[in-house]
């Protein structure tokens, strides 16, 4: 239904009271077979639309409660009527600025992480190359919320700052930018409830770069890659059970069942006690709801977040874990294989847009004998 409104309410601000009901069509790009690679199809992603026309893109960042809509113009072309309130962001964009560092992993994905010009804070970057761009200055700090410097990013005047936000986030906070013709576009890709959701976002950089060929090549294969890998875990006998995360002052907060990470579970073909538990974020539990089910898991992920952490410091943590089985056995796994010296881990950077890859550790941790041949990645097993 909400889709269906999108749509209506979209053709209704193009076509506009007094323009021919033909101009749409007219305007719409071809849809042969040979231009359909310079397009880009959203086949898991909720929180975004993409339309194409001759000069132009309209991207949608998509909620109940707004839509925020950009229009992504080729250089040197005039802007279309309709959408007055849509912000401009000149395509191919040349240079841009993420607020958050879990944005890197989208531009490398296309290669492109030469685009960026400008991060939030520099301090939480994992990508060697991207690290490489900071020391010879060619990424600078441009701070972030109450710390924004927003005399800086005038000054570089990016194509685009990317900033992080729910779908109904308003860019008041940006107005200064928007006023000197920065577009602030509002990425929400940690809201979709499936990796492969979550991934897809790389499609909305894509059309900023102009670069649908490639995302459509790159994203196929690993779109294709988890959906075999997937089928592989489903046909096993065995549904070893889980749980997942630590126990803090506050609550215990595991994933949802409508949450990208139950969707990683069940796809590794575990059985995860809370998978029909919606909820909006993560489970708030005490550590006593959690308890009777974690005495008997057969593992226990996502424990621990530094590089170094071990058995015995998590233990140190609360006693009562070594009740637990996987405790016991050892069986006790985390993403955070891939951390350097700054603390930064690449599971929220190159992870999010290698979905396959996290599924396949998570497969070899519950399934070994399904993947004989796969090392972890993301994940390690804590000693």
């Amino acid at each position: 239904m909400l889709k269906q409104f999108f749509l209506i309410s979209l053709s209704l601000s193009i076509f506009g009271c007094n323009t021919k009901k033909s101009t749409k069509t007219e305007e719409k790009r071809t849809t042969e077979a040979s231009d359909y690679q310079n397009q880009v199809q959203i086949k898991h992603a909720q929180g975004f639309t993409i339309e194409y026309f001759k000069d132009y893109k309209i991207a949608s960042i998509i909620s109940p409660a707004d839509t925020l809509k950009y229009i992504l113009l080729e250089k040197g072309t005039p802007r279309p009527k309709g959408y007055p309130n849509a912000q401009i962001v000149e395509i191919p964009v040349k240079s841009a600025v993420a607020m958050s560092s879990m944005h890197i992993g989208l531009f490398e994905f296309l290669v492109s992480e030469n685009t960026l010009t400008g991060l939030g804070n520099l301090q939480y970057v994992y990508s060697p190359s991207v690290i490489t761009q900071i020391k010879a200055g060619k990424i600078v700090e441009v701070g972030r919320d109450q710390g924004l410097n927003e005399e800086k990013l005038i000054e570089m005047h990016p194509g685009v700052v990317i900033t992080v936000g729910s779908p109904g986030t308003k860019s008041d906070h940006y107005q200064i930018l928007t006023q000197a013709e920065i577009p602030v576009l509002v990425n929400s890709e940690w809201i979709e409830k499936t990796p492969l959701a979550r991934a897809e976002w790389v499609k909305l950089i894509a059309a900023l770069l102009n670069k649908e060929k490639l995302v459509n090549e790159k994203f196929g294969k690993l779109e294709s890659e988890y959906n075999r890998l997937a089928a592989l875990a489903a046909g096993s006998k065995e549904k070893p059970t889980l749980i997942s995360g630590l126990n803090t002052k506050d609550a215990w907060f595991l994933p949802s069942g409508d949450s990208y990470m139950s969707k990683f579970f069940q796809d590794a073909g575990a059985d995860y006690h809370w998978k029909d538990k919606k909820a909006e974020g993560s489970l708030p539990l005490n550590f006593e709801a959690v308890y009777p089910f974690a005495l008997d898991a057969d593992y226990w992920v996502n424990v621990g977040f530094s590089k170094s952490d071990t058995k015995k410091d998590i233990l140190s943590q609360d006693s009562r874990y070594s009740d637990f089985k996987a405790f016991k056995s050892g069986k006790m796994y985390s993403y955070n294989a891939k951390v350097n010296d700054m603390g930064s881990n690449d599971f929220f950077e190159s992870g999010t847009v290698n979905p396959h890859i996290v599924l396949a550790d998570l497969i070899k941790i519950f399934h070994p004998e399904i993947l004989p041949e796969h090392r972890l990645v993301y994940y390690k097993q804590l000693q």
